[in-house]
Order: structure tokens, then C-alpha cells, then sequence
């Protein structure tokens, strides 16, 4: 390796380490602000909360990576063309592709290093990430009811004065309001004076132990002059034991979807045999049912025409002439019973066909990811090396807003493309590859007018013929001022 080699590998490498730890650190600070709800007032311990965030990690690194490629290669070619070293390099020689050669490998190993990391360590951690935020409670029953307030638990609101114990199980005047089907209306109260957390991580039900307490609950009096009486039973209890379904807690209404799907937890076999399975699984649906509304509507297989001598009466135009009134009302009304049934049928099977198909078009959404996250390595180098030679500018002031940009317009473009695929609107390849597609033509020209010494746009080509429309308008309206 030569001296020049090592010199841009290494400065590549200091600016390209320094931005990644930035931009992570920037990335875990917003996944904390997403789920501060399921950290804040629970009183989880730090070895809990490492641990949310270490699961939570790996999913940060499809976005950090290729932006930090991105702002690197502009810094650092930038600086480059600043401190005039490629005039020195072009003087002795020395190409932009040749000054590239090094930093182009070193883009390959580590497109290879992010094609490993998203097939491999990813989808490990977003199960166990999912699987940590469904099991937090049993981890630490306590976190789910905060001391001095009522906290909605499943199908009950409790209240304790006070936790104590090493995991805060240990509960001192407990008060619980049992749900009612009706909405608004807690007739069933339980009063104690303490009770005790215990849970089991491989079940799933929170039990919790209620001693010396009384039980209260209103009655509904059948005479409506009685109801104003307000009437109750109580009832006293020493040890009262109350399960609680542990499935209800830490549920996050708006990333239902993320919790349910699984395509994010699987490598690429594992996507390719379950792609495998959900396509025979939509056409085996797909032929069944054409079967069965075929036979309900009475389409079958019309049989070949038997040729026979006896002349049959011919059929009236009008079938239902053939019968009465009673028995017309009553065809007709089966006839329309039948076509709204089948309608509904229809209706029913098409939303469940494009669900499967939704879940189809996820699935492969989640299989070209992993190889559009290399390519990104690639293309946001080969946009921004060239960039960066051309503006002439490192630090970290106008490389940054370039940089947003780009990566603003490639995530804007991908995630766009994700979504519109996932719903029919274009084939998964497409939605998943289309920024990629749209920003090469980027990288490609900015390469050769890189190589070329020209830059970013050319002004003169703008410039010359609006100066020289102008110049025939001064002509021909003020032929006495050009003389």
C-alpha cells in the first residue's frame, strides 16, 4: 500500500469513525424520546434500560450508516480540494478515480460488513427487542402501578400508598377498581391494607395477593324507586388472590403494526421459505374460492352437446311467465338474496386476499432492504467523494446541509417507495430499490464533472444565452442607446 493510500485511508477512517459515533449517538437519543413512555415512572432499573437500548441499537444502523459515508466522503474530499492536496495530486498525476481506488475497497468490505449485520444481528435483536418490550413487566411486575395514583392495568385501576421490597413488590394500602362491561361504571371495589407482586417469566398472568380487605360491590335493585337507596355488599376477606393478564400492559397503540410483523426478525432464507409459504397459501385461497362461487352461482363446466333426433319445445323469452305471482315473488326475492350474499362474500374475501398480499409485499419489502442497504454504502461514496472535490469545502458547514439534503431526499424517496409497495401501488422491487434508482443518475454525473474538473453546475452555460437574449431585446426595442 502505498504512502497516498494510507494517508486518505486514514484520514477517511478518523473522519467516517467521528461522524458514525455522532450520528448514533444523535439516533439513540431520538429512540429514547420515541418509547420515553414505556421508561419513564416505571422504575426500571439501568441494567433494564441498557438493555432496551442495546436491542434497540441495531435497528438504528440502516439510517446512521449510509448517512455517515455520506458526510464523511464530503468532508473528507472536501478538505482535500480545500488545502489545494488534489492540485497537488493532479499535478503529479494522480486521478480522482486513482485517489478513490483505496477508499472504493474499503466501501466494498464494509457494504459486505452491512449485508452480514442486517441479515444476521438485526433481525436477532428486533425479535429480542419486541419480545423484551412484550416481557418488561414480567422482568419487573412493580413498573406496571406507580405509588399515589390510579394505574390502569388490564381490566383494573389500582392505587397503592406505598411499594416496598427489592423489586418493589411489596404493596401498603391497596385500593382496585374493577372495569365494568359498561363504560364509566366501576361497581366492584377491593380495598386492602397491603398485598404482595408475584410473577413468573414464563407465564404470562401477574398474581397479586391481597391480605385483610374488604370487598365492595353495588347492586342494581330490579324496582327503579329502589335504586336511589344506592345499595351494596360487602364482604371481608383475609387472602384474596387477583390475576392480571400481563399481554395488556406496555401496549403502544401506534406501533401495533411493528409488534405484530415479523418479517423484520427473519434473515433472508428464513424470508425466502416464509415468501414461499404465504404465496401458496394466497393461491390455494385464490382456487378455492373461484371453486366455491362457482358452484354457489351455478357455474360449472358446460358439457359437450349430445346430438338427438327429438325435437324439444322451444323455451319462451320470458321464463318467468311460466309462473304465478306467488311463485315469481318468491324467485325473485331468492335470486336477490343470493346475489347479496355472494356480494358479501366477494367483498369479504377480497379485503382478506389483499391483506395476504400486504403481508406478501412486506415480507419482500424486508428481503430487498437488506441489499439496498449496501448498495446505499455505495452510491451515498459516489456521491459524496465527488461532491466534496467539487464544492471544495470540509468541516463541518456546507458539507452538513449538502449531506441532509441528499440523505433528506434518499430516505424521503425509500420510505415512500416501502409504504406505496406494501400497499399494491408498485412492485416491492421497485418501491424498495426506487431511491437508489432515482439518486445514481446523481452520482454518475457528479463523478464525471468531478473527473473533469468542472463544477457542480455551470453557470456560463445558464448565463451566455439569457445574456445574449437580453442583448438582442436591448437591440431591437433601443437600437439608439447600442450605437
Amino acid at each position: 500500500m502505498k504512502i497516498l493510500d494510507k494517508y486518505l485511508l486514514k484520514t477517511f477512517l478518523i473522519t467516517f469513525t467521528t461522524v458514525f459515533v455522532i450520528l448514533f449517538f444523535i439516533f439513540i437519543l431520538q429512540t429514547v424520546w420515541l418509547f420515553i413512555s414505556e421508561l419513564a415512572g416505571k422504575d426500571l432499573d439501568l441494567i433494564l434500560i441498557v438493555k432496551f437500548l442495546l436491542f434497540s441499537m441495531p435497528r438504528i444502523i440502516p439510517l446512521v450508516l449510509p448517512l455517515s459515508v455520506l458526510l464523511a466522503s464530503i468532508m473528507t474530499f472536501g478538505n482535500l480540494a480545500e488545502n489545494y492536496e488534489f492540485a497537488a495530486m493532479k499535478s503529479s498525476g494522480i486521478s480522482l478515480q486513482r485517489a478513490m481506488r483505496i477508499l472504493i475497497v474499503f466501501i466494498f468490505v464494509l457494504s459486505i460488513v452491512a449485508f452480514w449485520f442486517a441479515n444476521n444481528v438485526i433481525p436477532y435483536a428486533e425479535y429480542k427487542f419486541v419480545n423484551f418490550r412484550k416481557n418488561i413487566a414480567q422482568a419487573k411486575p412493580a413498573m406496571a402501578i406507580a405509588e399515589g395514583q390510579f394505574n390502569d392495568v388490564g381490566f383494573y385501576n389500582i392505587k397503592v400508598n406505598k411499594k416496598s421490597g427489592e423489586n418493589g413488590n411489596i404493596l401498603t394500602g391497596v385500593t382496585i377498581h374493577e372495569k365494568n362491561s359498561n363504560i364509566g361504571e366501576n361497581k366492584t371495589v377491593i380495598k386492602a391494607k397491603n398485598g404482595k407482586l408475584i410473577s413468573n417469566e414464563k407465564s404470562s398472568i401477574l398474581k397479586l395477593v391481597l391480605n385483610d380487605g374488604y370487598y365492595y360491590q353495588d347492586v342494581t335493585p330490579k324496582k327503579y324507586e329502589d335504586r336511589a337507596k344506592l345499595p351494596f355488599v360487602k364482604a371481608a376477606f383475609k387472602k384474596q388472590i387477583i390475576n392480571i393478564d400481563l399481554s395488556e400492559l406496555n401496549k403502544v397503540d401506534e406501533d401495533k403494526e411493528n409488534v405484530s410483523s415479523t418479517n423484520g426478525m427473519l434473515n433472508v432464507n428464513e424470508l425466502r421459505y416464509t415468501l414461499d409459504s404465504l404465496n401458496k397459501n394466497l393461491d390455494n385461497e385464490i382456487i378455492s374460492f373461484s371453486e366455491n362461487i362457482n358452484q354457489r352461482v351455478g357455474i360449472k363446466k358446460i358439457p359437450m352437446p349430445i346430438k338427438t333426433d327429438i325435437k324439444k319445445k322451444p323455451m319462451p323469452n320470458d321464463l318467468l311467465s311460466l309462473y304465478t305471482n306467488k311463485q315469481k315473488q318468491d324467485i325473485l326475492k331468492m335470486a336477490s338474496s343470493n346475489v347479496s350474499s355472494n356480494i358479501y362474500s366477494v367483498e369479504a374475501t377480497q379485503k382478506d386476499l389483499k391483506d395476504k398480499q400486504r403481508e406478501i409485499n412486506k415480507h419482500l419489502t424486508a428481503l430487498y432492504e437488506k441489499f439496498v442497504i449496501a448498495f446505499a454504502c455505495f452510491l451515498m461514496f459516489f456521491i459524496g467523494a465527488p461532491l466534496g472535490a467539487i464544492i471544495r469545502k470540509g468541516g463541518l458547514g456546507l458539507p452538513i446541509v449538502f449531506a441532509v439534503l441528499i440523505f433528506i431526499t434518499f430516505h424521503f424517496i425509500n420510505t415512500f417507495g416501502k409504504r406505496l409497495s406494501q400497499e399494491g401501488g408498485m412492485t416491492p422491487f421497485m418501491g424498495s430499490w426506487m431511491s437508489s434508482f432515482i439518486l445514481s443518475p446523481l452520482a454518475i454525473l457528479l463523478t464525471y464533472r468531478a473527473t473533469n474538473d468542472n463544477g457542480l453546475i455551470n453557470f456560463d452555460a445558464i448565463m451566455t444565452p439569457i445574456s445574449q437574449l437580453f442583448q438582442k431585446i436591448s437591440e431591437r426595442f433601443f437600437p439608439a442607446q447600442n450605437k
